[in-house]
């Protein structure tokens, strides 16, 4: 397989003005720097400007520190936020799992046919249901049991396992448990959670028996970034299916882990490849 040609990537965010796109455009341009792919967006409501670019690693004089230090002079000088990151260091990711499979099976088959490259560094559950699916990949389980009356132990032991691996992704693979504001705070711009988009208006348990008694035509998925406020953080992805009146409730269950499945799997992608950008509350998706 033909490896990827080793590209820097930009972003970078500031309040919209005059000249910023020629800014770093010639910033790059005198350094020699080939941009391969770019992207810009100004946020009409906030006033805020957005930006990707792709550079080829081969041709630059220097490298990632340098271009690190030296973009960062732009960035103070247009006063806004950026990250600079290397194609050529992958990415790793934990995954958070609990009873259902769905989502952990889809993307151990994407990273084990190389349609996603990420290195799933562990697989952490609070059941052992997952455990042989895991390990058959080669990645190693961790069971952490999360008691009634101990959960502060729990998410202790969850933070130390996954901070051994400072994964650019922890992700909620179906992982039915709340995670602390602490956690929250510490995984910020990190954590990646996906459930299905029929809140608010359904809550609570069995919300496919309860969305199929009201009769509805749409089921969706939803992934976001992890905050305090429960399933309440920015947006990475969203997507719906159909479905009709003959459709029961396994199959609405049935389409609703199809739709789970995708949206996890694009919002993770999206994520890996440094796409997403948060302003507030809201992501802009380049």
């Amino acid at each position: 397989m033909t490896q990827p040609e080793r590209r820097y990537v930009i972003t970078f965010g500031c309040p919209d003005r005059t000249g910023i796109v020629a800014r770093i455009s010639q910033f790059l341009a005198d350094a020699g720097g080939w941009i391969v792919e770019a992207a810009y967006h100004t946020d009409q409501d906030t006033g805020w400007f957005f930006t990707r670019q792709e550079v080829l690693a081969d041709s630059l004089p220097f490298g990632i520190d340098a271009l690190r230090t030296q973009f960062a002079e732009v960035a103070a000088e247009l006063g806004g936020d950026w990250t600079v990151t290397d194609t050529g260091e992958r990415r790793r990711a934990v995954l958070l799992v609990s009873r259902e499979g769905h989502c952990l099976y889809d993307l151990l088959g994407r990273v084990a046919s190389g349609e996603l490259d990420v290195d799933i560094r562990a697989v952490i559950g609070n059941h052992l249901d997952l455990a042989s699916i895991t390990q058959a990949h080669g990645i190693p389980f961790h069971h952490v049991p999360f008691p009634k009356d101990d959960k502060e132990a729990a998410f202790e032991k969850v933070r130390s396992l996954v901070a051994e691996h400072e994964p650019h992704a922890i992700v909620l693979a179906r992982f039915m448990q709340i995670l602390p504001s602490s956690l929250c705070q510490e995984w910020a711009g990190r954590a990646l959670n996906i459930h299905h988009s029929f809140l608010p208006s359904f809550i609570g348990a069995k919300p496919y028996h309860q969305a199929h008694v009201r009769g509805v035509k749409l089921v969706g998925a939803t992934c976001h970034y992890v905050t305090a406020d429960l399933d309440a953080g920015p947006i990475v992805e969203q997507d719906v299916i159909r479905v009709g009146h003959a459709d029961g409730v396994p199959d609405m269950v049935r389409k609703g882990r199809d739709i789970e499945k995708v949206v996890l799997a694009r919002g993770l992608r999206w994520h890996l490849e440094n796409r997403v950008l948060v302003h507030g509350n809201k992501t802009v998706v380049f």
